[in-house]
């Protein structure tokens, strides 16, 4: 099955987990009624630079960032790193992480959520 761009549905958050700006989510596939398995996001996030992603935790699933363009300062549950494209961040199992928007380009992520 393939599905195009413009028929993905795309939504804004403003200061997201209580972090900055607008992440601007652009859902790939809807868990509820297009995918079967246990995914609760599929969808590329696009930060301006300066926004970011607030601190959370991921209880009984886990998280993929994968960075596509842009750069991003994450905390990986208390680690501080920066992330490039093709960098990739795992979390999960009650850990916890915050990302943030570096640079003087906007930082745009695939994301997916999977729960276990």
């Amino acid at each position: 099955m393939f599905k195009r761009s413009s028929a993905c549905r795309a939504e804004e958050r403003r200061e997201m987990r209580g972090g900055r700006g607008v992440v601007k989510i652009e859902h790939f596939w809807e868990p509820e009624n297009e995918m079967h398995s246990r995914t609760r996001m599929c969808a590329r996030l696009t930060l301006a630079p300066g926004d970011s992603i607030g601190f959370h935790r991921h209880e009984g699933e886990e998280e993929i960032f994968v960075i596509l363009r842009g750069r991003a300062r994450v905390d990986d549950n208390g680690v501080t790193a920066e992330l490039l494209p093709g960098d990739t961040l795992l979390t999960g199992g009650g850990a916890g992480h915050a990302v943030e928007s570096i640079g003087d380009e906007p930082l745009e992520m695939l994301a997916v959520i999977g729960k276990y």
